[in-house]
């Protein structure tokens, strides 16, 4: 560790326990002698954590390549050849088709199977009252997941998912000793109105977080990967996020997030507005660090994670498309592993799904987040192998193709 921390190597370090006998037994070596408290313990440590912050998710994203497009070919082809009118399963067919990019092999496996992964984390900016919801609300929603009655886990139950919550930036701990995976980076951001939300060490810490989870998941089996979130007040982040990286107008990707009233959604607007000018022109990482969330960060990392391992990722709502587009922006191309779960009512999602040429599955007026549109779509996203997988070709089934 003394080695890992930058101090003095190990094999110059005498470790016995007692400050009187240490100094003894230094002199006696001739070597020299200090003490270090808790304070010079913790900001050793911290040195260590900033200095290596970001390097799990460096090797992921070196990992990345672009879906295999020979065996997209050959799930096009037959996918005309299944007993139907070509085209007849509509956009199913693309999911099929893209799943088999992503497994290299057509027909695909199917991608089973799943893990939601619900990232948390605070945001400094409820406190300029864009959001009527107490930060108490974070902490309180956690311990219903880790309970197993908030819509996620009702959704994950029926899609036969497992659901994974972890926290990355929780401001209220809470007393939970089954389930909650802890990697929190700091408790809660700053708010985004008046400076940083974070430092970049901080949000290349929440990136390796979520490498690690997605990591973790591939490596217990999971075969297809779904972005939860929770965070009172995460929908402004997203905003400031998905302006600056599309461009669009921030008031035309502002929306009004658990339902706030005009006056409130007019000044979530104008932070909004401010913040995207602040980081006119800066690189992707900072104005994640910026603007953005440890949750969302470490979404990004969760999808930048999955798509090395070459797992499916289905992406929940306007916070996980944020989170996306940081991804994208921080990785390029890594969108071409992500299936959009569903069109969120709320336009900031519209806005960065068009930005990446993804096609929502459902569009069904959901809001929620928690990971409850990508948890919905994927029946169908298993269902566009399965179709390849076990409907019969005309050939093999002798039914004549038309002329």
């Amino acid at each position: 560790m003394l080695e890992q921390l930058g101090s003095v190597p190990s094999s110059r370090a005498l470790f016995i326990g007692d400050q009187a006998t240490d100094a003894a037994a230094a002199a006696a070596l001739g070597m020299p002698y200090a003490t270090i408290g808790p304070e010079g313990i913790v900001a050793t440590v911290a040195a260590w954590i900033e200095a290596h912050a970001g390097q799990r998710f460096d090797t992921a994203a070196g990992a990345v390549t672009a879906p295999d497009h020979e065996a997209e070919a050959a799930a096009a082809e037959l996918q005309d050849r299944l007993t139907k009118p070509r085209g007849a399963f509509g956009s199913l067919e693309q999911v099929g088709i893209r799943l088999a990019g992503m497994a290299g092999i057509s027909p695909p496996p199917v991608p089973e199977p799943a893990v939601v992964a619900v990232f948390v984390g605070d945001h400094g900016v409820v406190h300029e009252g864009v959001t009527p919801w107490p930060q108490q609300v974070t902490g309180q929603m956690v311990a219903n997941f880790l309970g197993g009655g908030a819509g996620i886990n009702v959704l994950a139950r029926h899609a036969r998912a497992d659901v994974v919550v972890v926290d990355v930036g929780m401001l209220h701990p809470i007393d939970a000793e089954d389930g909650l995976v802890r990697r929190k980076v700091r408790a809660g951001t700053a708010s985004l109105a008046s400076g940083p939300a974070m430092t970049i060490a901080e949000a290349r810490q929440a990136l390796d977080v979520g490498v690690e989870v997605a990591q973790d998941a591939a490596a217990g089996g999971a075969r297809c990967l779904l972005t939860g979130d929770m965070g009172i007040g995460n929908t402004t982040p997203s905003a400031a996020l998905i302006a600056a990286f599309t461009g669009w107008p921030a008031a035309e990707v502002t929306g009004r997030g658990t339902g706030i009233d005009d006056e409130t959604w007019s000044l979530k607007a104008t932070i909004v507005e401010a913040a995207v000018q602040r980081v006119s022109g800066r690189e992707p990482l900072e104005v994640l660090a910026e603007v953005g969330g440890l949750e969302i960060a470490a979404l990004a990392g969760f999808i930048v994670g999955g798509a090395a391992q070459r797992v499916p990722v289905i992406i929940d709502g306007v916070i996980a498309a944020a989170a996306l587009l940081a991804a994208d922006r921080l990785v390029p191309g890594v969108s071409a592993w992500c299936f959009a779960g569903h069109r969120s009512v709320e336009p900031g999602a519209e806005a960065a799904l068009q930005f990446l040429g993804l096609e929502p599955i459902l569009d069904l007026g959901l809001r929620l987040g928690e990971g409850t549109g990508a948890a919905l779509a994927l029946p169908l996203v298993q269902a566009g192998a399965k179709v390849l997988r076990e409907m019969a070709t005309f050939d093999a089934a002798g039914v004549t193709d038309k002329a």
